[in-house]
Order: C-alpha cells, then structure tokens, then sequence
C-alpha cells in the first residue's frame, strides 16, 4: 500500500509552490534600480529588517567572497544588528518618501481640480519623454503655484462678481420698498439700462456712493431703514432674531432674489432673499448690523433718491459685464493648463506612486557596518531564482556599478508564506478558500476540488435549467465585457459579481445540467428525452394523476420522468431522491477530506524533519487519525448510502446495520483518543533522557528578543495537554460525523424549496392571469411572475444557495484537514499597487 502511495504523481497543483527564504547584498549605487525591477518583476516578499532581529545560518559562494573582499566585511551576517529600536521616521529613505507623498498630494490635487472643472484626464499615459523625479518635483511644483494662484484670482474676481450681483438685485427689489415706505404710488417697476459706461463715469458714481453713506438717511430722528441679502435658508431664524432684538420695533420686507449665486468656494449655486428692515434709533441700528453679521447677511446701501439709484445700477451692470468677461478669460486659461495637466496626470501618477513604493520597499532595507551595501532578506518561489538573479545583474549593468548584487539562500525557523499560481478562471476559486483561512505552506488547496464541487452543490439546489439558461446569459454578458469592465472602477456590488464571473458560469452550466436531471424549466417538466415510461391503466382513463399510472415501458432515459409532476406521488418520490442523493453526495465529500487528511500528514511527515514535535503529530496523525476516523464514519453513514445505491439498483432491501459495523465504530473512537498522545510521550522521554542541558545559542542574545517561530520548537512538553486536545479533536470529530451528515440535507431542503417556489409563481401567478380573458390582466400576471423570477428565485435563491454552498465547503468538508491559518505570500509589485495606497 505504502509503494503504491508512493508511485502516485506528487499532487504539485494541490500544494502551494515551494518558497526559499533569500539574503539580497546590494552596493548602494544599485539598490534604487534594483528594487525597482524586483518591483515590475512581482516575486520577491521583502521582510522589514528594522522590526526584528533575526539569526542566519547560509552559505556563502567562494567566488562572492573574491569579488567582494574588499566592498564589505562578512564577519557581521552571522548576526545583523538590525535597529529595532529607531522609530520609522528615522529610516534611511524617509525623505526620498516624504517627497513622493507630497508630489502625490499635488497629482491628487490636480486630478481634484480636473474633476471639480468637468474635464476628463487621459487614462492611458501619454507618450513623452521620460522625467527624473527631481525634475517631475520641480515640474509639479510650478504647476501648483499656477493653479493655487489661478485659483486665488477667480475666487477674489468670483467674490466681486457675487457681491455686485448682490448689489444688483439688492437695488433692484429695495427701491421699490422704499417707493411704498414714502408713499409715491409707482406703477411702473424700475428698469435697468444695459448700456456699458466707462471707468470715469464709475469713478464719479463710486464717490457719489461713498457721500450716500457718509451721510447716511437725512432725518437722523425719524425711520431709517437697512437693506441687503441673505440665504434664504436663515430668513425665518433672522427675522424671528431681528423681532426679539428690537423688541418688535420694525418692519422686515423681503423679496426672493430672481438669480442663485455660485459660492466661489464650494462652486455651488445659493439661493438668496433680499431684505430691507426699517426701525428708528441708533442703537436698534447697531443690534441689527450685529445680527446681520452673525447670519453672514451681506448688507448694501441704498439711496432714496431715484436718480441715484437709476445712476448706480447702470454702473453696476457694466462692471458686471466687465468682470464676467475677466472671468470667462481666467476659466479658459486654467482649464487650458488643466488640459495640459491632464495628458500627463496618469504617467505621472504611476511614476510616483512606483517611486514611492520603492523607498518604501527600501526603508525595509538595513546598511551593513561599513555603510556601503544594503542588507534585505525576503521570500520568493524556488521557480524564480534565475529571474530574480538576472533582474539583479541588469540592474548593476544598468546602474554602472563595479559590485554586484550577492543573493543567498538562507535557512529561517519562520514558516514560508503561502503562493497559489492561479489565472482568471482559477482566481475566484481561491478567494472563496482564502475567505475562510490561507492555507499552512505546503498544505492540500482545497481550491483545486472547490473548482468542481463548489458549482456543483450550488446546482443541487438551484436545479433549474431554465434558470440556469438566465445565470448563463448573464455570466456570458460578464465574460463578453472583460476587458472593458477589468479597466473601469466598479461598484462594491459588480465589482464582487465581475470577479465571480467564472464561478457564476460553472454555477449556471450545472444549474442547467442539475434542472436537465430534476426535468423542470421554471418547474414545468418538457418530454425532452423521449416518452414518458407511464400511462394511463386503460384507454378511457381520465384523471390518470389521481386515478394512478401503470408503467409500460423502460424507465425514462435521463432524469426524472415528466409523469411524475402532479402526480399523487409526486412530493414522496421526489423528497426521497433528494434526500437520499444529499447523503450520498455529503458522506463522499467528506471521505474525500479524510483521505485529504491522511495524505497531508504523509507529505509532512516523510519531507520535513520528523524530530520537531509539531511535525511527529501530523505524522501520527497518519496513521492514528485517519484509519478510525474513516472506519467510524463509514462503519455508519457510509454502510448507509451503499444500501442506498444497492436498493436504486436491484430494489432489494437490506438490514438497516450489522453488529459488526457498530462494533468497528465503537472501537474507533478509542483508537483515535488514546494511542497519539501516548506514543508522544514515548517519544518525547527517549528523545530526551538523561538530557539536562539546554539549547546552545550562536550568540549571547537574550531570549526575550528571540523571535516566537525560534522558541516554539523548544518548548515543554505537556502530556495533559496533549491528551485533552486529542480528547476535544475527538469527540468534534464524533459529533461532526452526525452533525455534519444532517447538515447536507439542506441540499433536499433548498432544492425543494426552490423547486415549490417556482412551482407557486408559474401555476398561481402566470396560469391563474393567463386563465381571463383579459389582455391587462395577462400582462399584470406575466409582469409580476417576471418580477418574482427575477429579484426572488434568480436573486436570493441564487444567494441562498450560493451560502448554503460556502457553509458545506468552510465547515463540512474543510475541517477533515485544512488549517488554514499560513498567510499569503505578498511580493513587491508594482501591479499590485492601487489608487487607494495613497
């Protein structure tokens, strides 16, 4: 058994790619140029040297020692003071980072300022000659200055602009209160001349305007009067401040302003109401000016006299026309320098944004002693040794350095991280798994039988293969737009839908294939594969449904017959089949996860180093674990679908259990409670009998600093508890193989209730409308059963089922011997970097 194990193929699709952890010696003149490349290569984890200290075992080549004698000294690898004690803003490059987050505070102030002007920026980087980062910095820089003081100018021309509109309307609605206040009975509104004066004229009505003020009302005893604007969304409230201020002792007015003003800084339009509030006394003047300040109520004088008004509001309309033209300049100047701007803007983006990330990626980096070479460690796949080490050697030819890069291949206590090569189709797959947990290096990826069984459970209970054809249709739409969907920004919503795009086609091809099985197409059973096996018991039958049918023939050729649908048995026969189906398909996947199991614990047990005690265990487990947990569990439920399979076969029924299989299950639970912890002990006492020494140490480091993956392999050994996570890992299991079991019924559960759901649709909604003689009621019916079959069965059953299909994937048929507790492998790439990384 164990040859034949032996001889299988190693099953490199199922485990993770194999990691080698890897010292990179950089000359300092390279290090930019080389991180970079790594960068557009993707395959190298950089690990922060400035967080840790960490012990290396490696060897190094003869012939780097040659080349490099006299660039660095050796003697400090054994043990690399690495500065864990320096802040992060003390790190060699946090300058070379500070500028490039400030060069991305620019680029995202530009890309603001696009935005906020309606322009649209070029989403493919434009072709142009290449800028080093000092001058892009100066480049920027000049560009901001333009716009802050672009932008400066039009808000100060705006705020003139809006003041003078203000003005405008002020004068407009106020003279005609101030007509009504004096009792001139004026029939005629006031109208304003467009006709455009010169500077002169403004500058003889300005000083007229002044002397207005000066002098103020002409009877300083009697009712005086101010007017001016406000948000009409403050009027109330100031109007009810401006009653209790004066104690009543006004009369407010107001009028709704015939223009909204645009907020020079929010760019918003405003609506405003003119206001005039007459009162009498200097002091009631000063609380109302005090109010009108705290409301931002912009007040404006205005003359009684009716010449100077005509004479004002002529001037103030030509300095209007004059300032709107200004403006009109100033909009097309910046939005030509935005333009501009905007060729550039993704370039640019992407130069910063990789910039950065390699002084970041460098601040990961440590000096070694003699401050001319940069020491980094990290991981990446055994696969990409020889592109890593050429990426390296272009990067000194590029750079015109003497030294070269020195890449070792060191030993580390730490466990490597976990990399899947996955694709397109492949992608979604995994991330369903690494939802739950990232597998342990090197563990059995579920991902790879998730591909097929995953879709498949989806199917069982979303059996429909009209529904199926509506999955399909939208998944190939998905499919269809891939590369023009894969470049835009997409809602939270479509952006999960577009990742799953594959996973949605899978699940509508086995939909189709399921509903083929059930024969039910929006729950209508078609005569797709032939005749029905049943009829009628005689000619003249005429309710066969109720009355009974009589086979006659073979059975039908593929799935279930479409006699069956109405019939009296129709509910008992099919409840049966999918129930006795979802043991069958529960009870083979879970075997499969034991077998998974049983070959997990081979792999680590015969290629890693069966002394460590974390490795014994799984070890054991081999032979411990999997042997009573696949006995136990077959002894009961797998005994049972094989009577299940015989009856469908031959329709002879058997003895529900023998005595002989209870026995064997009762006697797998010991075997799996108490021979492991044992064995360990036993171990554990001859490994270290007569030992009273201690580990020796390579330096004389503390152990408070020693990394936690070094310290746990020598720790104490604790029978008890031991013994009591055996206990607890047995009794889950016990219980689990009866819980679990039960809980594949819910694929009978969803694929009844799916299948009685759209039975009610089709046979209470669209027949019962269809059964008038009514054109709208047709419609209405036909509407709503749309409606339903899309938001209820092909949106939350599709959900439903898409849940029900995790859960049996996370907890039935993953805790028989995935982890799930590695972390990912993430390499410096620049085409992981996002938008969001700023």
């Amino acid at each position: 058994m164990d040859r034949f194990i032996d001889d299988l193929p190693p099953m490199d699709l199922m485990r993770s790619e194999k990691m080698m952890f890897v010292q990179l010696i950089i000359p300092v003149e390279s290090a930019q140029r080389a991180v970079s490349y790594l960068g557009e290569l993707g395959l190298l984890q950089f690990r922060d040297l400035w967080l840790r200290y960490e012990r290396c075992r490696f060897q190094v080549k003869e012939q780097d020692f040659v080349v490099a004698f006299n660039y660095i000294h050796y003697d400090v690898f054994p043990l690399l003071q690495l500065n864990s004690d320096k802040s992060p803003f003390q790190r060699t490059f946090v300058n070379q980072v500070k500028r490039c987050g400030e060069m991305s505070r620019k680029l995202r102030f530009f890309k603001e300022q696009i935005n906020k002007a309606g322009l649209q920026s070029s989403v493919h980087p434009v072709s142009g000659p290449d800028l080093d980062l000092e001058e892009l910095e100066i480049q920027l820089a000049e560009h901001e200055h333009e716009l802050i003081e672009t932008n400066s100018n039009s808000e100060k021309l705006r705020q003139t602009y809006n003041e003078l509109l203000e003005f405008k309307m002020v004068l407009q609605k106020a003279g005609g209160f101030l007509v009504s206040s004096n009792g001139h009975a004026v029939a005629e509104e006031t109208e304003l001349s467009e006709n455009v004066y010169s500077m002169n004229d403004y500058a003889d009505t300005a000083s007229l305007l002044e002397q207005d003020i000066r002098a103020g009302p002409s009877n300083q005893s009697g009712l005086r009067f101010i007017s001016g604007i406000i948000c009409k969304s403050k009027v109330l409230r100031f109007e009810r401040m401006l009653f209790r201020a004066t104690r009543g002792n006004m009369l407010f007015n107001q009028a709704p302003a015939d223009e909204e003003i645009m907020d020079p800084v929010t760019a918003e339009m405003v609506e405003k109401t003119i206001f005039v509030v007459f009162f009498s006394g200097e002091q009631a003047r000063t609380k109302i000016l005090k109010i009108c300040e705290a409301f931002g109520a912009n007040c404006y004088p205005v003359s009684e006299d009716l010449t100077k008004q005509r004479q004002i509001i002529r001037e103030v309309l030509s300095r209007l026309s004059e300032l709107e033209a200004t403006l009109d300049a100033g909009i097309r100047h910046r939005n030509k320098a935005l333009t501009s701007i905007g060729f550039h803007l993704t370039k640019w983006m992407n130069m910063v944004r990789r910039e950065k990330a390699v002084y970041d990626t460098l601040n990961m980096l440590n000096f070694d002693v003699t401050k001319k070479c940069l020491v980094g460690e990290g991981w990446c796949p055994i696969f990409a040794k020889a592109q890593i080490q050429e990426v390296l050697q272009r990067a000194t030819f590029d750079s015109n350095s003497q030294v070269g890069t020195i890449f070792h291949v060191m030993d580390s206590m730490e466990s490597p991280p976990t990399y899947f090569r996955t694709n397109r189709f492949t992608n979604a797959f995994q991330e369903i798994v690494d939802a739950y947990g990232v597998a342990r290096y090197q563990e059995a990826n579920p991902a790879v039988y998730a591909v097929i069984t995953f879709p498949f459970l989806f199917a069982v209970m979303f059996g429909d293969w009209g529904h199926g054809i509506c999955l399909l249709l939208g998944a190939l739409v998905l499919i269809a737009q891939e590369r023009k969907l894969s470049n835009q920004k997409l809602g939270s919503f479509m952006e999960m839908l577009f990742g799953g795009r594959y996973v949605l086609l899978l699940m509508s091809l086995f939909s189709i294939y399921c509903g083929l099985i059930y024969n039910e197409f929006f729950s209508v059973p078609f005569h797709i594969f032939g005749g029905s096996a049943y009829r009628c018991r005689d000619t003249t039958c005429s309710d066969a449904y109720t009355a009974g049918l009589v086979k006659y023939r073979e059975p039908y050729p593929f799935g279930v017959d479409p006699s069956w649908r109405g019939s009296r048995s129709e509910l008992p026969f099919l409840n049966s089949l999918k129930m006795k189906m979802s043991i069958l398909l529960g009870v083979t996947q879970m075997n499969l996860g034991i077998i998974l199991s049983y070959f997990d614990a081979r792999f680590f047990g015969s290629s890693l180093d069966i002394r460590q005690e974390s490795e014994v265990i799984l070890y054991l487990g081999a032979r411990y674990q999997f042997v009573p947990q696949l006995i136990f569990l077959n002894s009961l439920f797998g005994y049972l679908s094989l009577l299940i399979i015989i009856k469908w076969c031959t329709g002879s029924q058997a003895d529900l259990y023998h005595i002989l299989l209870l026995l064997l299950a009762t006697v797998a639970v010991p075997w799996m409670l108490f021979p492991k912890p044992f064995i360990l002990r036993k171990l554990h006492t001859e490994r270290f009998q007569g030992r009273t020494y201690g580990i020796l140490g390579t330096s004389e480091m503390d152990l408070e600093v020693e990394p936690d993956s070094a310290r746990q392999h020598h720790e104490d050994f604790n029978f008890s508890e031991i013994f009591v996570h055996q206990m607890i890992h047995s009794i889950e299991f016990v219980l689990g193989a009866v819980s679990n079991t039960a809980s594949y019924l819910r694929l009978w559960a969803l694929s009844l209730a799916h299948s009685e759901l759209s039975t009610v649709f089709y046979e209470k909604v669209l027949l019962l409308a269809w059964g008038y003689d009514n054109l709208v009621i047709r419609l209405v019916g036909l509407a709503v059963f749309a409606f339903a079959t899309a938001f209820i069965l092909l949106m939350m059953e599709t959900l439903s089922a898409f849940l029900h299909a995790l859960r049996l994937h996370w907890v039935e048929f993953q805790n028989k011997f995935y982890h799930g507790d590695g972390y990912k492998f993430r390499p410096f790439s620049f085409a992981l970097i996002n938008d969001e990384e700023d």
